[in-house]
């Protein structure tokens, strides 16, 4: 047990070409590609904002003299395309209401079957309740007299 606790604290013998402080050349490669590639990306960010830039002072003339047709056209264009997903959301649901509805007198039990029939059954009941207490205050009235 002490050779194995011995064995254990031994270090390890280690290339003594290498200095811990030099890097490997595969190091090295790694981080000049990652240079390289984040100047490139860098160049093109500066590039794509200096192109942005000379675009909007270009277009800002433009803007400004169609500004009286553009932001009606933008704000109609924004109100159909509400109008359109709008009346397809009512369609889509529409569908799926019609397509509920036939499962459901087809007899195939759908999803929440259960909840309408009891609400059909409670409602039901109230209304014979209400029935009831409209025949008692109809007999009541009719045979109070004046």
């Amino acid at each position: 047990m002490a050779d194995l606790h011995q064995h254990q604290q031994q270090p390890m013998p280690r290339n003594h070409h290498e200095t811990p402080s030099s890097p490997s050349t595969r190091q090295t490669v790694r981080f000049l590609t990652a240079a390289t590639i984040g100047m490139s990306l860098l160049v093109l960010s500066g590039l794509t904002l200096t192109g942005t830039v000379i675009g909007l002072i270009v277009a800002t003339p433009l803007m400004v003299l169609f500004s009286p047709v553009l932001v009606p056209a933008v704000i109609t264009l924004c109100l159909l395309t509400a109008g359109f997903l709008f009346s397809g959301g009512c369609g889509v649901a529409a569908a799926t209401a019609l397509s509920w509805i036939y499962r459901y007198v087809t007899g195939k039990h759908p999803m929440g079957a259960d909840k309408v029939d009891y609400a059909r059954m409670m409602i039901s009941e109230k209304a014979k309740e209400l029935g009831h207490y409209a025949q008692a205050q109809t007999d009541q009235t009719t045979t109070a007299p004046y």
